[in-house]
């Protein structure tokens, strides 16, 4: 987590953001499009992943995205300590910490 915990200025960016408009303005300053499209090809991933119902190869056809990707995010998502697709996923579905 140094990565992030190194740069509280973008964190802090974020968090002043309330609305949606706003962080799709941020995130296309920020990002190139490429970017754009690989984060939210890795979110659409993890989503899918927890989903539960489909196997990696076909995660990665629905997504657009390579089957290295899926075991990736399924990684993160499942094995290591910051939990950061766990929270934002439990966040969305209502989920109480």
């Amino acid at each position: 987590m140094a990565a992030v915990a190194d740069k509280p200025d973008l964190v802090d960016a974020f968090l002043a953001l309330r609305k949606r408009a706003d962080v799709e303005a941020f995130l296309a300053d920020l990002c190139t499009p490429a970017e754009i499209k690989a984060l939210s090809e890795r979110w659409r991933v993890a989503r899918l992943l927890d989903g539960g119902a489909l196997s990696y190869r076909e995660i990665a056809v629905e997504a657009g995205s390579s089957t290295a990707t899926v075991t990736r995010v399924a990684r993160f998502l499942k094995d290591m300590p910051y939990r950061g697709y766990r929270r934002a996923i439990d966040l969305l579905n209502g989920v109480k910490a």
